[in-house]
């Protein structure tokens, strides 16, 4: 495919929009796009560049050989207001779903999430992570070298577990259910402490 600047911009974007805090290596844009590393590098660079501008609220970074995009450091104070809301305010039937796989079945990536869901789960998965319930816990290994997501002290905490071995334990042969399962396990836990906070 013969594309301008601009277009390959527009699709590099894209791809990075979907890949999300994964983000995606130099490799994976040249074997996705079907192009030259240096011409990947002159629209990522390019691409980059745009970004800076003051007007625009992300950026293009590479970290660890992986290219994402990410907000802005000096608007962080707004970001923290944002994400700074309470757990007890809520969590979403997805966020419940992607909070009870990442419990059973940590450590794991986004990419095996969406696998158990069905789903895409990246606004589900930065809602946890900003409420502090899940965290980075490292990378997996092989291409892409994905985050790998685990519970935190304050998802114990915040259940009354104290350690994640006391999570309740999921009837056998549940593979079809499983996500059901333990967002209803979550659920009840979830309003058992909601109520008990609001008394």
């Amino acid at each position: 495919m013969s594309f301008g600047i601009i277009e390959w911009k527009s699709i590099l974007e894209g791809l990075l929009f979907a890949a999300g805090d994964e983000g995606l290596s130099l490799k994976q844009l040249t074997s996705v796009l079907e192009i030259d590393e240096p011409v990947a590098l002159e629209i990522i660079e390019d691409l980059k560049q745009e970004y800076s501008k003051k007007e625009r609220g992300l950026m293009l970074i590479e970290v660890a050989g992986v290219y994402q995009l990410t907000t802005k450091k000096e608007h962080a104070p707004y970001l923290k207001r944002l994400v700074e809301s309470p757990v007890n305010q809520g969590l979403s039937q997805a966020a419940l779903e992607t909070l009870a796989i990442v419990a059973y079945r940590q450590p794991i990536t986004r990419m095996e999430i969406e696998e158990i869901r069905g789903v895409k789960s990246e606004r589900p998965i930065q809602t946890l992570v900003a409420k502090g319930l899940i965290q980075d816990v490292g990378r997996r290994e092989g291409a892409g070298r994905a985050i790998l997501y685990g519970t935190t002290r304050e998802f114990l905490e915040y259940f009354g577990l104290k350690t994640i071995d006391e999570l309740p334990a999921l009837a056998e042969n549940l593979e079809e259910d499983f996500v059901q399962e333990e967002a209803d396990l979550f659920f009840e836990k979830f309003q058992e402490v909601e109520t008990s906070g609001k008394q």
